[in-house]
Protein backbone atom coordinates (compact mmCIF):
# COMPACT_ATOMS: atom_id res chain seq x y z
CA UNK A 1 0.00 0.00 0.00
CA UNK A 2 1.24 3.44 -1.05
CA UNK A 3 0.09 6.81 -0.01
CA UNK A 4 0.67 10.05 0.04
CA UNK A 5 1.33 10.76 3.73
CA UNK A 6 1.97 7.99 6.64
CA UNK A 7 -1.05 6.46 8.40
CA UNK A 8 -1.20 5.24 11.75
CA UNK A 9 -1.22 1.72 12.70
CA UNK A 10 -5.58 1.44 12.55
CA UNK A 11 -5.93 4.00 9.73
CA UNK A 12 -3.21 1.45 7.46
CA UNK A 13 -5.17 -1.49 8.83
CA UNK A 14 -8.41 0.38 7.63
CA UNK A 15 -7.19 1.16 4.42
CA UNK A 16 -6.02 -2.35 3.93
CA UNK A 17 -9.48 -3.61 4.53
CA UNK A 18 -11.10 -1.12 2.35
CA UNK A 19 -8.55 -1.94 -0.55
CA UNK A 20 -9.88 -5.60 0.22
CA UNK A 21 -13.44 -4.36 -0.09
CA UNK A 22 -12.61 -2.41 -3.35
CA UNK A 23 -10.66 -5.18 -4.72
CA UNK A 24 -13.62 -7.38 -4.96
CA UNK A 25 -15.47 -4.76 -6.57
CA UNK A 26 -13.19 -4.67 -9.16
CA UNK A 27 -11.18 -1.83 -8.30
CA UNK A 28 -7.07 -2.93 -7.52
CA UNK A 29 -5.72 0.45 -5.82
CA UNK A 30 -2.72 -1.70 -5.59
CA UNK A 31 -2.11 -2.24 -9.42
CA UNK A 32 -4.63 1.02 -10.55
CA UNK A 33 -6.54 -1.61 -12.46
CA UNK A 34 -10.13 -1.48 -12.60
CA UNK A 35 -12.22 -4.36 -13.92
CA UNK A 36 -16.20 -4.60 -14.36
CA UNK A 37 -17.78 -5.19 -11.05
CA UNK A 38 -18.36 -9.04 -9.91
CA UNK A 39 -21.06 -8.97 -8.26
CA UNK A 40 -24.54 -7.04 -7.67
CA UNK A 41 -24.81 -7.94 -4.20
CA UNK A 42 -24.45 -4.23 -1.89
CA UNK A 43 -21.30 -4.36 -0.38
CA UNK A 44 -21.23 -1.87 3.03
CA UNK A 45 -18.41 -1.18 5.25
CA UNK A 46 -18.10 1.64 7.81
CA UNK A 47 -15.51 3.83 9.72
CA UNK A 48 -16.15 4.93 12.96
CA UNK A 49 -14.05 7.11 15.54
CA UNK A 50 -14.35 10.39 17.65
CA UNK A 51 -13.41 13.58 16.58
CA UNK A 52 -9.81 13.73 15.78
CA UNK A 53 -9.28 9.98 15.36
CA UNK A 54 -8.71 10.48 11.27
CA UNK A 55 -11.49 9.79 9.88
CA UNK A 56 -11.53 12.53 7.41
CA UNK A 57 -7.76 12.11 6.69
CA UNK A 58 -8.64 8.67 5.53
CA UNK A 59 -11.40 9.49 3.68
CA UNK A 60 -9.21 11.99 1.62
CA UNK A 61 -6.36 9.59 1.24
CA UNK A 62 -9.11 6.55 -0.18
CA UNK A 63 -10.63 9.62 -2.52
CA UNK A 64 -6.80 10.37 -4.04
CA UNK A 65 -5.74 6.25 -4.28
CA UNK A 66 -9.07 6.07 -6.43
CA UNK A 67 -8.98 9.38 -8.43
CA UNK A 68 -5.50 8.24 -9.47
CA UNK A 69 -6.54 4.44 -10.19
CA UNK A 70 -8.84 6.07 -12.74
CA UNK A 71 -12.29 6.14 -11.22
CA UNK A 72 -14.43 9.04 -12.10
CA UNK A 73 -15.75 11.40 -9.45
CA UNK A 74 -19.42 12.34 -9.97
CA UNK A 75 -19.81 15.55 -8.00
CA UNK A 76 -23.56 16.34 -8.56
CA UNK A 77 -23.34 18.90 -10.50
CA UNK A 78 -22.46 17.49 -14.16
CA UNK A 79 -22.35 14.16 -15.62
CA UNK A 80 -20.46 13.23 -18.86
CA UNK A 81 -22.69 11.28 -21.37
CA UNK A 82 -19.47 9.64 -21.46
CA UNK A 83 -19.10 7.89 -18.06
CA UNK A 84 -21.17 4.98 -18.20
CA UNK A 85 -18.26 2.65 -19.32
CA UNK A 86 -16.39 3.94 -15.86
CA UNK A 87 -16.19 3.27 -12.60
CA UNK A 88 -17.46 5.67 -10.27
CA UNK A 89 -17.39 7.48 -7.15
CA UNK A 90 -19.74 9.67 -5.36
CA UNK A 91 -18.57 11.75 -1.48
CA UNK A 92 -21.47 12.63 -0.37
CA UNK A 93 -23.03 14.02 3.18
CA UNK A 94 -26.20 14.73 4.77
CA UNK A 95 -26.27 18.74 4.37
CA UNK A 96 -24.67 21.40 2.83
CA UNK A 97 -22.21 22.60 5.90
CA UNK A 98 -21.26 19.08 6.03
CA UNK A 99 -20.15 18.71 1.94
CA UNK A 100 -18.80 22.42 2.30
CA UNK A 101 -16.10 21.32 5.04
CA UNK A 102 -14.90 18.39 3.01
CA UNK A 103 -14.84 20.65 -0.18
CA UNK A 104 -12.33 22.95 2.43
CA UNK A 105 -10.20 20.19 2.66
CA UNK A 106 -10.22 19.60 -1.41
CA UNK A 107 -12.66 16.47 -1.51
CA UNK A 108 -15.45 17.15 -4.25
CA UNK A 109 -18.07 16.52 -1.83
CA UNK A 110 -22.01 17.10 -2.25
CA UNK A 111 -25.05 16.73 -0.36
CA UNK A 112 -27.03 12.75 -0.38
CA UNK A 113 -29.88 14.47 -2.31
CA UNK A 114 -28.14 16.47 -4.77
CA UNK A 115 -26.59 13.00 -6.20
CA UNK A 116 -30.29 11.72 -6.07
CA UNK A 117 -31.27 14.19 -9.20
CA UNK A 118 -28.94 15.48 -12.06
CA UNK A 119 -29.17 18.90 -13.85
CA UNK A 120 -30.09 18.97 -17.63
CA UNK A 121 -27.49 21.44 -19.50
CA UNK A 122 -27.93 23.61 -22.68
CA UNK A 123 -26.40 21.46 -25.17
CA UNK A 124 -24.23 24.46 -26.33
CA UNK A 125 -22.74 24.97 -22.81
CA UNK A 126 -22.35 20.92 -22.33
CA UNK A 127 -19.69 21.17 -24.67
CA UNK A 128 -17.80 23.67 -22.41
CA UNK A 129 -18.62 20.72 -19.53
CA UNK A 130 -17.17 18.48 -21.76
CA UNK A 131 -14.01 20.30 -22.51
CA UNK A 132 -13.63 21.03 -18.63
CA UNK A 133 -13.87 17.81 -17.77
CA UNK A 134 -11.43 16.41 -20.30
CA UNK A 135 -14.19 14.85 -23.55
CA UNK A 136 -13.53 17.18 -25.93
CA UNK A 137 -12.33 19.95 -27.43
CA UNK A 138 -12.06 23.35 -26.66
CA UNK A 139 -15.70 24.84 -27.98
CA UNK A 140 -16.35 28.20 -29.53
CA UNK A 141 -19.35 29.47 -28.20
CA UNK A 142 -21.25 32.89 -29.28
CA UNK A 143 -21.22 35.38 -26.46
CA UNK A 144 -18.12 33.97 -24.74
CA UNK A 145 -14.31 35.49 -25.16
CA UNK A 146 -11.33 33.61 -25.16
CA UNK A 147 -10.49 35.09 -22.00
CA UNK A 148 -13.66 34.06 -20.15
CA UNK A 149 -13.17 30.39 -21.50
CA UNK A 150 -9.74 31.20 -19.98
CA UNK A 151 -10.85 31.86 -16.56
CA UNK A 152 -13.53 28.98 -16.72
CA UNK A 153 -10.68 26.79 -16.93
CA UNK A 154 -8.68 28.16 -14.60
CA UNK A 155 -11.44 27.52 -11.82
CA UNK A 156 -11.38 24.47 -12.52
CA UNK A 157 -7.99 23.18 -12.64
CA UNK A 158 -8.30 24.41 -9.04
CA UNK A 159 -12.01 23.69 -8.30
CA UNK A 160 -13.33 20.74 -10.15
CA UNK A 161 -17.03 22.48 -10.15
CA UNK A 162 -18.89 23.00 -13.67
CA UNK A 163 -21.43 25.34 -12.21
CA UNK A 164 -18.15 27.39 -10.60
CA UNK A 165 -16.64 27.54 -13.58
CA UNK A 166 -19.13 28.70 -15.87
CA UNK A 167 -19.69 31.70 -13.32
CA UNK A 168 -16.56 32.41 -13.31
CA UNK A 169 -16.85 32.75 -16.66
CA UNK A 170 -19.85 35.17 -16.20
CA UNK A 171 -22.88 32.88 -16.75
CA UNK A 172 -25.75 32.19 -14.33
CA UNK A 173 -26.88 28.59 -13.40
CA UNK A 174 -30.15 29.78 -15.27
CA UNK A 175 -28.05 30.06 -18.83
CA UNK A 176 -26.75 26.75 -18.77
CA UNK A 177 -29.10 24.47 -16.52
CA UNK A 178 -32.60 24.04 -17.82
CA UNK A 179 -34.05 21.44 -15.34
CA UNK A 180 -32.93 18.27 -13.46
CA UNK A 181 -34.31 14.56 -13.45
CA UNK A 182 -34.21 11.84 -10.90
CA UNK A 183 -31.32 9.91 -11.47
CA UNK A 184 -31.91 7.09 -14.04
CA UNK A 185 -28.56 5.07 -13.73
CA UNK A 186 -27.25 3.97 -10.30
CA UNK A 187 -24.28 4.53 -9.55
CA UNK A 188 -20.76 2.81 -8.15
CA UNK A 189 -19.03 4.00 -5.06
CA UNK A 190 -20.10 5.94 -2.13
CA UNK A 191 -17.94 7.37 0.31
CA UNK A 192 -20.84 8.74 3.53
CA UNK A 193 -19.40 11.17 5.81
CA UNK A 194 -21.48 12.30 8.95
CA UNK A 195 -23.20 9.03 8.51
CA UNK A 196 -24.57 9.12 12.48
CA UNK A 197 -26.87 11.23 10.70
CA UNK A 198 -28.25 8.71 8.74
CA UNK A 199 -32.00 6.89 9.50
CA UNK A 200 -33.13 3.80 8.03
CA UNK A 201 -34.73 5.26 5.09
CA UNK A 202 -31.63 7.27 4.08
CA UNK A 203 -29.71 4.01 4.32
CA UNK A 204 -32.17 1.95 2.07
CA UNK A 205 -32.01 4.36 -0.67
CA UNK A 206 -28.17 4.53 -0.49
CA UNK A 207 -28.04 0.82 -0.79
CA UNK A 208 -30.40 1.39 -3.49
CA UNK A 209 -27.90 3.35 -5.62
CA UNK A 210 -24.34 2.27 -4.92
CA UNK A 211 -23.36 -1.28 -4.64
CA UNK A 212 -20.44 -0.29 -2.71
CA UNK A 213 -20.56 1.84 0.44
CA UNK A 214 -18.80 3.19 3.05
CA UNK A 215 -19.54 5.18 6.13
CA UNK A 216 -17.75 7.65 7.88
CA UNK A 217 -19.23 8.40 11.58
CA UNK A 218 -18.56 9.04 15.07
CA UNK A 219 -20.51 6.85 17.58
CA UNK A 220 -20.71 9.44 20.53
CA UNK A 221 -22.77 11.61 18.75
CA UNK A 222 -26.85 11.78 18.42
CA UNK A 223 -28.26 9.32 16.84
CA UNK A 224 -31.39 10.39 14.03
CA UNK A 225 -34.50 10.96 15.99
CA UNK A 226 -36.81 8.28 15.81
CA UNK A 227 -34.08 5.55 15.38
CA UNK A 228 -34.04 4.32 18.96
CA UNK A 229 -30.58 5.81 19.78
CA UNK A 230 -29.04 3.93 17.16
CA UNK A 231 -27.17 4.26 13.99
CA UNK A 232 -27.32 2.59 10.98
CA UNK A 233 -23.01 0.88 11.16
CA UNK A 234 -24.07 0.04 14.29
CA UNK A 235 -26.09 -2.53 13.19
CA UNK A 236 -23.46 -3.77 10.77
CA UNK A 237 -21.31 -6.75 11.40
CA UNK A 238 -18.80 -6.57 13.63
CA UNK A 239 -16.08 -7.47 10.72
CA UNK A 240 -17.83 -4.21 8.87
CA UNK A 241 -17.19 -1.79 11.03
CA UNK A 242 -13.30 -0.97 11.61
CA UNK A 243 -12.65 1.66 14.57
CA UNK A 244 -9.89 4.32 14.79
CA UNK A 245 -8.79 5.06 17.97
CA UNK A 246 -5.87 6.99 18.09
CA UNK A 247 -6.42 10.71 18.31
CA UNK A 248 -4.36 12.21 15.49
CA UNK A 249 -5.39 15.90 16.31
CA UNK A 250 -4.61 15.34 20.20
CA UNK A 251 -0.90 16.05 19.12
CA UNK A 252 -1.51 19.46 18.24
CA UNK A 253 -2.66 20.15 21.95
CA UNK A 254 -6.48 20.68 20.83
CA UNK A 255 -8.30 22.12 24.03
CA UNK A 256 -11.30 21.48 22.58
CA UNK A 257 -10.69 17.92 21.79
CA UNK A 258 -9.01 17.56 24.98
CA UNK A 259 -12.83 18.27 26.30
CA UNK A 260 -14.84 16.28 24.13
CA UNK A 261 -12.75 13.22 24.91
CA UNK A 262 -12.51 14.08 28.75
CA UNK A 263 -16.69 13.41 28.30
CA UNK A 264 -16.21 9.50 27.70
CA UNK A 265 -14.66 9.26 31.65
CA UNK A 266 -17.34 7.60 33.77
CA UNK A 267 -15.95 10.23 36.71
CA UNK A 268 -16.57 13.07 34.83
CA UNK A 269 -20.06 14.96 36.06
CA UNK A 270 -21.22 18.15 35.03
CA UNK A 271 -19.59 19.99 37.79
CA UNK A 272 -16.04 18.63 37.29
CA UNK A 273 -16.18 19.38 33.84
CA UNK A 274 -17.50 22.56 33.61
CA UNK A 275 -14.31 23.14 36.11
CA UNK A 276 -12.16 21.17 33.18
CA UNK A 277 -13.26 23.80 30.70
CA UNK A 278 -12.75 26.62 32.84
CA UNK A 279 -9.12 25.35 33.53
CA UNK A 280 -8.89 24.95 29.88
CA UNK A 281 -10.33 28.83 29.36
CA UNK A 282 -7.33 30.07 31.48
CA UNK A 283 -4.06 28.02 29.40
CA UNK A 284 -5.33 28.39 26.01
CA UNK A 285 -7.78 31.25 24.04
CA UNK A 286 -9.22 28.60 21.81
CA UNK A 287 -11.58 27.99 24.69
CA UNK A 288 -13.38 30.79 26.14
CA UNK A 289 -15.28 30.95 29.46
CA UNK A 290 -18.45 32.61 28.44
CA UNK A 291 -20.36 35.04 30.43
CA UNK A 292 -22.83 35.79 27.75
CA UNK A 293 -23.48 35.30 24.30
CA UNK A 294 -22.43 37.11 22.33
CA UNK A 295 -24.30 38.78 19.57
CA UNK A 296 -22.10 39.22 16.78
CA UNK A 297 -21.59 35.80 16.12
CA UNK A 298 -24.99 34.42 15.55
CA UNK A 299 -25.69 35.96 12.31
CA UNK A 300 -23.23 33.10 11.34
CA UNK A 301 -22.58 30.87 13.89
CA UNK A 302 -25.82 29.99 15.71
CA UNK A 303 -25.87 29.45 19.80
CA UNK A 304 -26.47 26.03 20.45
CA UNK A 305 -28.82 24.78 23.08
CA UNK A 306 -30.80 21.52 24.29
CA UNK A 307 -34.38 23.37 24.95
CA UNK A 308 -36.50 24.89 22.00
CA UNK A 309 -37.61 27.43 24.92
CA UNK A 310 -33.80 28.83 24.96
CA UNK A 311 -33.76 28.82 21.62
CA UNK A 312 -37.02 30.79 20.75
CA UNK A 313 -35.70 33.35 23.65
CA UNK A 314 -32.65 33.75 22.00
CA UNK A 315 -33.87 34.50 18.70
CA UNK A 316 -35.83 37.01 19.98
CA UNK A 317 -33.02 38.27 21.79
CA UNK A 318 -31.03 38.72 18.70
CA UNK A 319 -33.81 40.03 16.67
CA UNK A 320 -34.80 42.87 19.66
CA UNK A 321 -30.98 44.29 20.53
CA UNK A 322 -30.24 44.48 16.20
CA UNK A 323 -34.18 46.89 16.08
CA UNK A 324 -35.55 43.76 13.71
CA UNK A 325 -39.08 44.95 13.12
CA UNK A 326 -41.66 42.25 13.31
CA UNK A 327 -43.18 42.77 9.91
CA UNK A 328 -40.03 42.22 7.87
CA UNK A 329 -36.17 40.66 8.00
CA UNK A 330 -33.16 43.21 7.79
CA UNK A 331 -30.58 41.96 5.45
CA UNK A 332 -27.86 39.91 7.47
CA UNK A 333 -30.59 37.60 9.38
CA UNK A 334 -29.93 33.74 9.73
CA UNK A 335 -32.03 31.46 8.66
CA UNK A 336 -32.60 27.97 8.76
CA UNK A 337 -34.48 25.77 6.07
CA UNK A 338 -37.84 23.58 7.33
CA UNK A 339 -38.83 22.12 4.38
CA UNK A 340 -40.53 22.94 0.85
CA UNK A 341 -44.01 23.59 0.59
CA UNK A 342 -45.18 22.61 -2.62
CA UNK A 343 -48.09 21.22 -4.33
CA UNK A 344 -47.11 17.87 -6.64
CA UNK A 345 -47.70 19.79 -9.43
CA UNK A 346 -44.89 21.94 -8.93
CA UNK A 347 -42.34 18.79 -8.40
CA UNK A 348 -40.17 20.40 -10.89
CA UNK A 349 -39.47 23.92 -8.82
CA UNK A 350 -39.36 21.45 -5.85
CA UNK A 351 -36.27 19.33 -7.81
CA UNK A 352 -34.65 22.76 -8.48
CA UNK A 353 -34.88 24.20 -5.08
CA UNK A 354 -33.55 21.14 -3.41
CA UNK A 355 -31.09 20.63 -6.24
CA UNK A 356 -29.38 24.21 -5.04
CA UNK A 357 -29.21 23.90 -1.37
CA UNK A 358 -32.46 24.44 0.18
CA UNK A 359 -33.56 21.02 2.20
CA UNK A 360 -34.59 20.78 5.57
CA UNK A 361 -31.94 21.96 8.01
CA UNK A 362 -29.74 24.57 5.38
CA UNK A 363 -28.35 27.30 6.75
CA UNK A 364 -28.86 30.22 5.08
CA UNK A 365 -28.54 34.39 5.40
CA UNK A 366 -31.28 36.58 4.10
CA UNK A 367 -30.03 39.02 1.41
CA UNK A 368 -33.35 41.20 0.54
CA UNK A 369 -36.70 41.10 -0.69
CA UNK A 370 -36.38 39.36 -4.15
CA UNK A 371 -38.41 40.81 -7.82
CA UNK A 372 -41.82 39.47 -6.64
CA UNK A 373 -44.01 39.63 -4.34
CA UNK A 374 -43.10 37.17 -1.13
CA UNK A 375 -39.63 36.00 -3.07
CA UNK A 376 -36.51 36.20 -0.81
CA UNK A 377 -32.97 36.77 -2.07
CA UNK A 378 -30.68 34.10 -0.36
CA UNK A 379 -27.18 32.83 0.34
CA UNK A 380 -27.29 29.27 1.01
CA UNK A 381 -24.24 28.81 3.43
CA UNK A 382 -22.04 25.99 2.04
CA UNK A 383 -23.80 25.53 -1.18
CA UNK A 384 -21.18 25.70 -4.57
CA UNK A 385 -23.34 28.28 -6.03
CA UNK A 386 -25.09 29.71 -3.20
CA UNK A 387 -27.20 32.65 -4.54
CA UNK A 388 -30.68 31.87 -5.00
CA UNK A 389 -34.52 33.80 -5.46
CA UNK A 390 -37.23 31.93 -3.99
CA UNK A 391 -40.74 32.27 -2.86
CA UNK A 392 -40.10 31.98 1.17
CA UNK A 393 -42.51 31.38 4.22
CA UNK A 394 -40.79 32.90 7.15
CA UNK A 395 -41.68 31.86 10.70
CA UNK A 396 -40.31 33.53 13.89
CA UNK A 397 -41.54 31.58 16.72
CA UNK A 398 -42.36 33.49 19.93
CA UNK A 399 -41.99 32.91 23.66
CA UNK A 400 -44.95 31.18 25.64
CA UNK A 401 -46.95 31.26 21.99
CA UNK A 402 -47.92 28.60 20.24
CA UNK A 403 -48.49 30.01 16.76
CA UNK A 404 -45.32 31.42 15.07
CA UNK A 405 -45.33 35.01 14.00
CA UNK A 406 -44.60 34.92 9.97
CA UNK A 407 -43.13 38.37 8.96
CA UNK A 408 -43.81 38.11 5.27
CA UNK A 409 -45.09 34.79 3.23
CA UNK A 410 -45.89 33.68 -0.16
CA UNK A 411 -48.25 31.28 -0.75
CA UNK A 412 -46.39 28.49 -1.23
CA UNK A 413 -42.60 27.64 -1.40
CA UNK A 414 -39.58 27.11 1.33
CA UNK A 415 -39.95 27.12 4.72
CA UNK A 416 -37.83 29.01 7.01
CA UNK A 417 -37.32 29.38 10.87
CA UNK A 418 -34.59 31.55 12.46
CA UNK A 419 -30.98 30.32 12.35
CA UNK A 420 -29.29 32.58 14.98
CA UNK A 421 -29.88 29.96 17.57
CA UNK A 422 -30.39 26.09 16.82
CA UNK A 423 -30.71 22.74 18.59
CA UNK A 424 -27.77 20.92 19.03
CA UNK A 425 -29.67 18.06 17.29
CA UNK A 426 -30.27 20.27 14.38
CA UNK A 427 -27.06 21.62 14.20
CA UNK A 428 -24.99 17.88 14.18
CA UNK A 429 -23.08 17.80 10.65
CA UNK A 430 -21.71 20.89 10.06
CA UNK A 431 -18.83 23.30 12.02
CA UNK A 432 -18.32 26.80 12.40
CA UNK A 433 -15.09 28.44 13.45
CA UNK A 434 -16.31 29.58 16.44
CA UNK A 435 -19.21 27.84 18.30
CA UNK A 436 -20.82 28.98 21.20
CA UNK A 437 -22.24 26.44 24.03
CA UNK A 438 -25.41 27.65 26.39
CA UNK A 439 -24.04 25.96 29.44
CA UNK A 440 -27.45 26.33 31.70
CA UNK A 441 -29.20 24.11 29.08
CA UNK A 442 -26.46 21.40 28.86
CA UNK A 443 -26.72 21.77 33.29
CA UNK A 444 -30.93 21.28 32.82
CA UNK A 445 -30.32 18.05 31.07
CA UNK A 446 -27.77 16.85 33.41
CA UNK A 447 -30.35 17.72 36.51
CA UNK A 448 -33.07 15.16 34.38
CA UNK A 449 -30.54 12.36 34.69
CA UNK A 450 -32.01 11.29 31.25
CA UNK A 451 -29.68 8.85 29.15
CA UNK A 452 -29.16 7.53 25.36
CA UNK A 453 -27.92 4.46 24.33
CA UNK A 454 -26.12 3.78 27.83
CA UNK A 455 -24.70 7.05 28.03
CA UNK A 456 -26.18 10.26 30.11
CA UNK A 457 -27.75 13.12 27.46
CA UNK A 458 -25.66 15.74 28.87
CA UNK A 459 -22.66 14.09 27.67
CA UNK A 460 -23.60 13.30 24.17
CA UNK A 461 -25.23 16.92 23.74
CA UNK A 462 -22.36 18.33 25.36
CA UNK A 463 -20.01 16.38 22.77
CA UNK A 464 -21.94 17.29 19.75
CA UNK A 465 -21.89 20.79 20.16
CA UNK A 466 -18.07 21.25 21.68
CA UNK A 467 -16.88 19.25 18.02
CA UNK A 468 -18.50 21.30 15.93
CA UNK A 469 -16.08 24.00 16.91
CA UNK A 470 -13.33 24.22 14.66
CA UNK A 471 -10.84 27.25 16.16
CA UNK A 472 -12.71 28.46 19.21
CA UNK A 473 -15.35 26.98 21.78
CA UNK A 474 -17.03 29.77 23.62
CA UNK A 475 -18.94 27.87 27.16
CA UNK A 476 -21.72 30.39 27.64
CA UNK A 477 -22.45 29.88 31.70
CA UNK A 478 -25.15 33.26 31.90
CA UNK A 479 -28.00 33.88 30.18
CA UNK A 480 -26.90 37.77 29.00
CA UNK A 481 -26.52 39.24 25.90
CA UNK A 482 -24.02 41.12 24.11
CA UNK A 483 -25.02 43.87 22.91
CA UNK A 484 -24.21 44.77 19.01
CA UNK A 485 -20.78 45.92 17.54
CA UNK A 486 -22.53 47.04 14.28
CA UNK A 487 -25.66 46.29 12.46
CA UNK A 488 -25.86 43.05 10.10
CA UNK A 489 -24.16 42.88 7.02
CA UNK A 490 -23.63 40.56 4.35
CA UNK A 491 -20.15 42.44 3.14
CA UNK A 492 -19.25 39.40 4.21
CA UNK A 493 -20.92 37.24 1.77
CA UNK A 494 -19.10 39.15 -1.11
CA UNK A 495 -15.77 37.98 0.00
CA UNK A 496 -15.25 40.85 2.10
CA UNK A 497 -13.71 40.40 5.68
CA UNK A 498 -16.08 40.20 8.39
CA UNK A 499 -15.55 43.10 11.30
CA UNK A 500 -13.29 41.61 14.05
CA UNK A 501 -15.73 40.26 16.63
CA UNK A 502 -15.19 42.33 20.03
CA UNK A 503 -15.95 41.02 23.44
CA UNK A 504 -16.30 43.74 25.43
CA UNK A 505 -20.28 45.52 24.95
CA UNK A 506 -22.62 45.61 27.97
CA UNK A 507 -24.99 42.89 28.56
CA UNK A 508 -28.55 42.81 28.27
CA UNK A 509 -30.59 39.88 29.79
CA UNK A 510 -32.67 37.65 27.52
Amino acid sequence: MTTSLALSDDQAGAYDAVTDMLRSAGIDLDDALLTPPKSSATSVMAITGKAGSGKSLLLAELYKALEAAGVDIVSGDYESRKRRDKRTLAILAPTNKAASVLRFRGVPATTIHRILYTPVYDPEYERIAEWLAGNGERPEVEGLTEMALDRAYTFYQSNKSIPGALAAAGLRGSDFITGWKRREEPLDIGFIDESSMLDDKQFEDLKEIFPTLLLFGDPAQLAPVNQSGTMVFEKLPAPRVLHLNRIHRQAEGNPILDLAHALSDPEVDFYRFEKMVEEAAARDDRVVWGQRVEVDLMARSPVLVWRNATRIRLINAFRNVHGAPEDALLEGEPLICDGLELPLKHRKKRLDLEARGLIKGAQVIFLGEGRKPGFSRLHVMGAEDPQVSAASIVKIEKPDEEEPFIPFAARMGATFLHGAAVTIHKAQGSQWDTVQVFAPDLYGAARMGRSEAGQPLWKRLAYVAITRAQERLIWVVRNRLAKPTGPLTVDDLRSTPAAPLTLDAPDPEF
